[in-house]
């Protein structure tokens, strides 16, 4: 099939990868979101995305919106007969929905129905799921609603970060929306709907969502912390200023603490919960890089009985 793959960050690279080198398809076009400001001085950046395509000698259009008439007429130039997506970042209307012939075909990083959204492993993470996996479905007006393709599943580690089980199910779905392209262009692949039953969503992510709660069980900290790594960043207040929590972990043998005190060894840092404590090992505060909560701990000589959060 003539394609035309949409994708942004860095995480659709090996879909558009394993696109590229199949011997079945031919990748005609990218579809990536304009360049952005980034890193101090501000300066505008091509997508992940669209580097890889330039790379590959693929033709890459960046829309302000989809819904533009000079992408539109591009779009119907190049005549894909489908067009795969992988975190594109922007809601596609139905005028270019109905432009590829066999549609737009998603991979969605859950188990659909659960996790529509924009946010679906970070919400795994945080709500504690032992397995997700991936979804390919095809896209309609609906949020993340469409018919599925195929599914793969993939088990959340104790100690996976969101950006650990992404990297993971981004090089495992690349395969899967692969196959999925085969299966649609020979015919042995149908869309399948979605169960009414077990839809859970999954917005985005934000920086409040990412405050620590002292007074929550240590395990849920534990996902906070996990779920919002590397993005947007677990954190709590110390000494009126942010701190990001890096890396934290439970400690199921200590309930001595108050849910935000903090007690600090020779190479050990812990703050209470509202169950057992959570041993901090690497933190981040305002304005500076990560380091070792001890290291930490010991530049700001933590008082007996101090305290994070409000």
């Amino acid at each position: 099939m003539k394609l035309v793959f949409a994708g942004t960050p860095e995480v659709a690279v090996p879909a558009l990868d394993a696109l590229i080198a199949s011997d079945r398809h031919e990748v005609a076009a990218v579809v990536t979101r304009p360049d952005a400001p980034a890193g101090r001085g501000r300066r505008l950046v091509a997508s992940p995305v669209a580097e890889r395509a330039e790379e590959a000698g693929i033709e890459v259009l960046k829309p302000v919106r989809p819904r533009d008439e000079d992408f539109l007429a591009r779009l119907r130039e190049i005549s894909p007969d489908c067009c795969p997506v992988v975190a594109y970042g922007a809601l596609l209307p139905k005028v270019a929905l109905d432009v590829p012939a066999r549609g737009w075909v998603n991979l969605h990083f859950s188990l659909l129905p659960a996790w529509r959204g924009a946010a679906p492993v970070q919400h795994a993470v945080m709500a504690g799921d032992e397995v997700t996996g991936a979804s390919t479905f095809l896209i309609e007006e609906g949020l993340d609603s469409g018919p599925v393709y195929g599914v793969l599943t993939e088990e959340v580690r104790p100690t996976d970060t969101s950006g650990d089980l992404l990297t993971r199910l981004a090089f495992a779905g690349a395969g899967l929306l692969a196959a999925t392209m085969d299966g649609i262009e020979d015919g042995t692949l149908h869309a399948v709907p979605q169960p009414v039953e077990g839809v859970t969503l999954a917005p985005k992510i934000s920086v409040e969502d990412a405050q620590v709660q002292w007074s929550a069980p240590a395990l849920r900290v534990d996902r906070v912390v996990r779920g919002c790594t590397p993005a947007p960043g677990a954190w709590t207040l110390f000494r009126g200023e942010r701190l990001k929590l890096v890396q934290a972990v439970p400690v199921l043998d200590r309930t001595d603490l108050a849910p935000g005190e903090l007690s600090v060894g020779k190479n050990n840092v812990y703050a209470g919960t509202g169950s057992h404590a959570v041993e901090l090992l690497w933190v981040q505060p305002q304005g500076k890089k990560p380091m070792r909560a001890a290291d930490w701990a010991r530049g700001v000589r933590i008082a007996h009985g101090e305290l994070l959060g409000l």
